[in-house]
């Protein structure tokens, strides 16, 4: 929902749902920007004088509130079309895109863009600590740039074509393709048609930006109408990073070809986040802004909230938030945090709870991606209705874990993770909360227990 509060508070609408409490951050977000809050979904909501009424890709027929709308003949939107024509058709639209990586390449955009004066608007998946005291979902500039996050997940019941391929885009960022979201892709070859038409829709005069380092998003450079251009770690790719050096920051040197523009540093961890910052290098460059402005916007960017998020330290022992969700989000994640932290003992929680998460799909790649922790607690799988035999096996991946040499085990809840964690976690050890939920409110329960 922190996507839509920048249209809603324009636009003078209200949020009915009821998830809004999954996340608090974002509900906090929303109370701060005075957009009122309806609990549950009743037709009594839908009543007064609307100009819009946008349906967001959660919501399908049944829905009470949905079926008033229909039944008064209100006029209703997707999320994605609503920005595209309140936006996008007077804009310089530069769409950040990706399995993974979205929400912080466009923060990362954004605030790289207004920090070289280009007073970009900015719409994104997640709270950016450098818009606003309390950090914001948004920022509404003056200058003829719009970057926003391209999602590739579907857009109402009534569209079911990526998100992304509304927004116009005369700059597209393809981090990477993998597949997932399970729940509307069959395969990895439906996917990857989805990106094709991303592709395809950038203008001659435009630019397409690859990871030259996912395989997936470099083959997508012969169907693109516009320049091409790479970024990635690459040795081939147009603009990469050499000479990385992690440890409480990480610093690295940025080239543009032969062209060196020296040392960057930036307070984010992980060679996912280098390649972000390449990306929104280049688009920077693409705009022609200066090179040190960048330099300095990267050093001043202060992060996304639930990514790879410190919430506290208790006792010697530290706790981060990450979103991560898909087994590469997860495997870079603990990359990251070993190259920072060393042999310090490294606890891994996860809670499956997106589509593919919970299914049996990513079975051997969890077993893969959480080799390098130390301690590995999984919840119960989420979403429990799924049939047994697509559902991912929490005993099975403890099994194949335990048979690479890490100590793993399933918890069924909250608090007997909070109580075993808080139990056995010493002096020097990292905790990483990974979830795309709430998760039950389980960082505030650990903080508390480890005190």
């Amino acid at each position: 929902m922190a996507t839509m509060a920048a249209l809603l508070k324009h636009a003078g609408h209200t949020v009915s749902g009821s998830d809004q409490h999954v996340y608090p951050p974002m509900s906090h977000f929303l109370a701060a920007e005075g957009i009122t809050v309806l609990e549950g979904y009743r037709p009594e909501h839908v009543a007064g004088p609307l100009d819009l009424v946008i349906v967001g890709n959660a919501i399908s027929r049944g829905n009470p509130e949905l079926e008033a709308v229909l039944d008064q003949d209100l006029r209703y939107s997707s999320l994605p079309e609503a920005i595209r024509d309140q936006w996008l058709w007077a804009a310089q639209s530069i769409v950040i895109a990706g399995t993974h990586g979205k929400t912080t390449t466009t923060s990362l955009t954004g605030w790289l863009l207004t920090a070289a004066g280009a007073d970009p608007t900015v719409f994104v998946g997640g709270i950016v600590r450098n818009f606003g005291a309390d950090g914001a979902s948004y920022r509404v500039g003056k200058g003829p740039a719009f970057v926003i996050e391209g999602d590739e997940y579907d857009s109402a019941y009534f569209d079911k074509t990526a998100k992304f391929l509304k927004y116009l885009p005369d700059v597209a960022v393809i981090n990477n393709v993998e597949f997932d979201h399970a729940d509307i892709y069959a395969n990895l070859d439906e996917v990857r048609l989805a990106f094709k038409r991303l592709v395809n829709l950038v203008p001659r005069r435009g630019l397409t930006l690859l990871g030259i380092d996912s395989p997936d998003a470099a083959a997508l450079a012969p169907l693109a109408r516009s320049r091409v251009q790479s970024f990635g770690l690459s040795p081939a790719a147009d603009w990469r990073a050499v000479d990385l050096v992690g440890g409480a920051d990480t610093t690295f040197t940025v080239m543009h070809g032969t062209r060196d523009h020296g040392r960057f540093r930036m307070a984010m961890l992980g060679e996912h986040n280098v390649r972000n910052a390449l990306a929104a290098i280049a688009v920077g460059a693409e705009l022609g802004l200066d090179i040190e402005a960048l330099r300095a916007g990267l050093a001043a960017f202060t992060g996304v909230k639930r990514r790879l998020e410190v919430v506290g330290a208790v006792g010697g022992v530290t706790v981060y938030d990450d979103f991560a969700h898909h087994p590469t989000a997860v495997a870079e994640t603990i990359k990251a945090v070993r190259q920072s932290v060393g042999q310090r003992r490294i606890w891994a929680i996860f809670e499956p709870r997106s589509a593919s998460s919970c299914r049996r799909v990513f079975q051997d790649d969890f077993a893969n991606a959480f080799a390098g922790a130390d301690e590995v607690v999984l919840a119960s799988v989420f979403r429990s209705s799924l049939p047994a035999d697509e559902r991912l096996s929490e005993d099975q991946l403890v099994a194949d874990l335990r048979t690479r040499g890490v100590a793993a085990r399933h918890l069924p809840d909250v608090d007997a993770i909070v109580r075993v964690v808080s139990a056995e976690a010493g002096e020097g050890d990292v905790v990483v909360v990974m979830s795309n939920g709430g998760f039950g409110g389980i960082h505030g329960k650990l903080l508390g227990a480890l005190a």
